[in-house]
């Protein structure tokens, strides 16, 4: 049986499936729509420690968690020690786990030296996570990459470093910034970063149904699954696997994606207001129709929507009609 709870440091999660942080989309609402679907753990978009430092206001509405079921993971970014141990300790006052983000591929942050660029300079990766460790509350993690790219594969380094300077568990993506998401994750190398420490390993790529679930699990050993890209439109996956695990199948009905679709909506407009969750909401509604009937037609029609009645009523139409 692959499904277990975890152990986080003194944070015990109920299952070992969890949310992946993503950039314009994990906030939440969306977090909240993944929590009715049972992960183990949720977090935040990443949130920048300069940001929180210099007390910028837009930062700190990403800390927004009320009504949220709990673990909740916080991830910050950035490659300036002293934004980071402020951001560590303040955001461990909210969070349940801080988790420093060392893989986000993204170039206006690696051009700052953060993310993803950390991977090219160890010491300084070991530094600030050594600092955050001191600095929180909480206990602390670290997601990054297998490496720079192909001449600089660091990730069995990196998950030592990580370790030794108080990491309560990593999350390792198998693939190099230098492919951002091309590509397949490579798996082998989350085994060797597996089998090269004692803190829990959480595999990261290309996990996209129970069946990808098992096989890393199988093949990596991995202490728990992180799912990223495969729960968007697709928010259901994380009981799909937990059942699946079991040999139970779980599907949702058009009615109640639509029901899910409209509650994403409402949450989004009362975080955002009506114009910022429209605009947003247009990438969500064209993941969750996608490979559905007429799917490009809608849309299309979806996009051009500025009203939300109007959104409620072409959306309504659309379930009742497929």
């Amino acid at each position: 049986m692959f499904i277990k709870e975890l152990n986080i440091g003194n944070v015990k999660l109920n299952n070992n499936i969890l949310l992946a942080p993503m950039a314009g989309i994990t906030d939440r609402a969306f977090r909240i729509i993944c929590e009715k679907f049972g992960p183990g753990l949720v977090c935040t978009e990443m949130i920048s420690g300069k940001g929180l430092f210099y007390d910028d206001s837009k930062t700190k509405q990403l800390l927004n968690m009320s009504g949220e079921q709990r673990p909740i993971a916080v991830q910050i970014f950035g490659s300036d020690v002293e934004s980071m141990k402020y951001a560590a300790q303040y955001v461990s006052k909210y969070a349940d786990i801080v988790d420093i983000n060392m893989g986000c591929p993204a170039p206006k942050v690696v051009k700052n030296g953060d993310g993803s660029k950390l991977l090219l300079d160890l010491p300084k990766a070991k530094e600030i996570i050594e600092e955050v460790v001191k600095s929180s509350s909480v206990p602390v993690t670290v997601k990054f990459r297998k490496g720079w790219d192909n001449d600089n594969i660091v990730a069995i380094k990196m998950a030592k470093i990580a370790e030794n300077a108080g990491a309560s568990a990593i999350t390792i993506h198998g693939r190099t910034r230098a492919e951002f998401y091309s590509g397949q994750a490579d798996w082998d190398i989350i085994k060797k970063v597996k089998d090269s420490v004692n803190i829990p390993v959480i595999g990261n790529g290309d996990v996209k149904n129970v069946e990808d679930a098992k096989k890393m699990f199988e093949t990596t050993g991995v202490d728990g699954i992180m799912i990223g890209r495969a729960s968007l439109g697709n928010p259901w996956i994380f009981k799909q696997i937990i059942y699946g695990m079991q040999n139970e199948e779980f599907s949702i009905s058009n009615a109640e994606k639509l029901s899910l679709i409209l509650e994403h909506l409402n949450l989004a407009i009362n975080d955002k207001g009506d114009h910022v969750a429209l605009m947003e909401m247009r990438k969500h509604i064209s993941w969750y129709i996608k490979n559905s009937k007429d799917a490009s037609k809608i849309r299309d029609k979806v996009n051009q929507i500025t009203d939300k009645d109007e959104l409620v009523k072409t959306l309504t139409e659309y379930f009742n009609m497929t």
